[in-house]
């Protein structure tokens, strides 16, 4: 464990708008998650996999960018926060990749099919029921040596201390190493380290992760998701719902790149 401690140290960061990102690879990533969901120690950590709207929603609120910045990890999970990194941090833009949330969730699953010894024990938490069933049996399906030692949908009112603790207890109890969260941001990035803190089990934001892996929602194309046009294809699939998220959080997002190096900061009214 005192390795891996070292390997997460060791990891280089570098801030764009409020946000201190990890610039670490994809498979590196994976291997990363691998090693802690399989190996004893005393405390997992928490992963946050972070786009332009999260860092316009941090610019925003103070809170918030305090929590994402006392994450283990906080990964670039879009192409324009890729751009910007590379941009505002020349010493370190070869290193600067996209290490997109369901593409580790994908990558950690399609390992278990390649590794018959130790294995992770995944937790999914989030999305909806319909969606889970799906995600359950595609999971069976596909990477039928997975261990899904537990799910469940949260229902969308605000949980209690008592919910909380019962959530907390039938996660230590499944025996679970990972906890995948896709309860949509802000509130996935809270739930992420207040489990994690009370559970020891490392756990990961995966935002729509659970959806695009059902197949209850569908994925742009790899060529959007290259160009940095996934945004334009997400929004036409869900135009109200996503409204606020792209027509404000954009420019909120290039709004706080360009004032990464300035030391003030600006609070919305």
């Amino acid at each position: 464990m005192k390795e891996l401690e070292a390997v997460i140290q060791a990891v280089p960061k570098r801030r764009v708008g409020p946000v201190d990102f990890s610039v670490i690879s994809l498979k590196n990533t994976i291997d990363l998650v691998w090693d802690l969901s399989t190996t004893l120690r005393e405390r997992g950590k928490t992963f946050h996999f972070c786009n332009a709207f999260n860092i316009a929603l941090a610019d925003c609120y103070d809170t918030y960018a305090r929590l994402l910045n006392r994450g283990d990890l906080v990964l670039s999970d879009g192409t324009p926060v890729v751009w910007a990194g590379r941009r505002l941090h020349k010493d370190i833009a070869q290193s600067w990749t996209r290490v997109y949330g369901p593409d580790v969730m994908t990558g950690i699953l399609e390992r278990t099919n390649q590794q018959a010894a130790a294995q992770p024990r995944h937790y999914l938490l989030g999305s909806t029921p319909e969606t889970l069933k799906r995600l359950q049996l595609r999971i069976e399906r596909e990477w039928p040596n997975a261990d899904v030692v537990g799910y469940e949908s949260p229902p969308f009112t605000a949980p209690t201390e008592a919910d909380l603790a019962n959530r907390d207890a039938r996660i230590c109890e499944s025996g679970a190493t990972l906890l995948w969260v896709g309860l949509g941001t802000p509130k996935q990035d809270y739930e992420v380290r207040r489990a994690c803190l009370s559970t020891g089990v490392t756990t990961l934001a995966v935002g729509a992760a659970f959806d695009f892996l059902a197949g209850t929602k569908s994925q742009a194309p790899v060529w959007m998701q290259q160009s940095g046009t996934e945004w334009a294809f997400r929004f036409a699939s869900e135009p109200r719902r996503l409204a606020k998220r792209y027509l404000w959080g954009n420019p909120r997002f290039l709004f706080a790149a360009a004032r990464t190096r300035q030391s003030g900061r600006i609070t919305c009214p």
